[in-house]
């Protein structure tokens, strides 16, 4: 079984847990990929540099000066120090963009209620190559960045990576399931209440939550990706703290998603 586990929201920023989050992340057993954010550091280091961030329903809006303020802080930034850390945990990782070994084909999202710029909408990814490369051993951890195979690097929504990466490796008949970490302990029936977990959401359940209010914003996305990812034959997807992604992996925590 391949676990494809993304990490994200307020993790990235911070060090402790980002770094706890990293050994939970070694020590999950078998073939893996991480597929990281970032975007919270994107706009703390965005607000530094006088680059204010533009969102809708909890996607970016991608100009041409945060496409290059992403590119720093997604490729280079956030993916070098999770490589550098998993290396320090006997991790033999490697930090890909789509571009890299053009694992990640993207178009550019067409422009209809809302335009997004530069943000990409996964057309294929390479999973024969991750494959390759897990074989040899080696944990891919990919940022959320793709490319259109014209020279253009493309913003590209992170749950969205993980969930078609998770795909294609289930379309090619390799068993996989998939992990979302971030600092919540799953989907939350009560933000204010952080054990108001529910335990698991099938897509009826799904939208009544949205008409409800219950979810919204980030989480939508997420969610739209996990079910995404289990039509295309992905074995489960769960949602859960990141500190809890080893337990994740072999169903004891958070959210599922069916």
């Amino acid at each position: 079984m391949i676990n494809v586990v993304k990490i994200g929201g307020g993790i990235i920023e911070d060090d402790a847990q980002l770094a706890a989050f990293l050994q939970s992340f070694s020590q999950i057993s078998g073939p893996k990929i991480l597929v990281h954010g970032g975007g919270r550091l994107a706009t703390t280091i965005g607000k530094k540099l006088g680059i204010e961030a533009k969102m809708v329903e909890g996607r970016r809006v991608t100009d041409a000066e945060t496409l290059q303020l992403v590119t720093m802080v997604y490729g280079g930034l956030a993916n070098k120090r999770i490589v550098a850390q998993l290396q320090s945990n006997g991790i033999n990782a490697m930090g890909l963009t789509g571009a890299d070994g053009g694992v990640i084909l993207s178009v550019k999202r067409p422009v209809k209620k809302v335009d997004y710029g530069f943000v990409g909408d996964v057309k294929s990814v390479n999973a024969e190559l991750l494959a390759t490369l897990i074989t040899q051993g080696v944990v891919p951890v990919l940022a959320p960045l793709t490319h259109d195979g014209a020279g253009n690097m493309l913003n590209t929504n992170a749950d969205t990576i993980a969930s078609e990466v998770a795909k294609a490796l289930a379309l090619s008949g390799r068993a996989t399931q998939l992990t979302f970490g971030f600092e919540l302990n799953g989907v939350l029936r009560d933000f204010n209440d952080k054990t108001s977990v529910i335990p698991v959401i099938n897509q009826d359940t799904y939208e009544m939550l949205k008409v409800q209010g219950i979810i919204a914003d980030g989480m939508i996305p997420k969610l739209d990706s996990a079910f995404c990812a289990l039509s295309a034959g992905v074995k489960r997807v769960r949602i859960c703290h990141a500190l809890e992604v080893g337990v994740a992996s072999i169903g004891a925590a958070g959210t599922v998603i069916e």
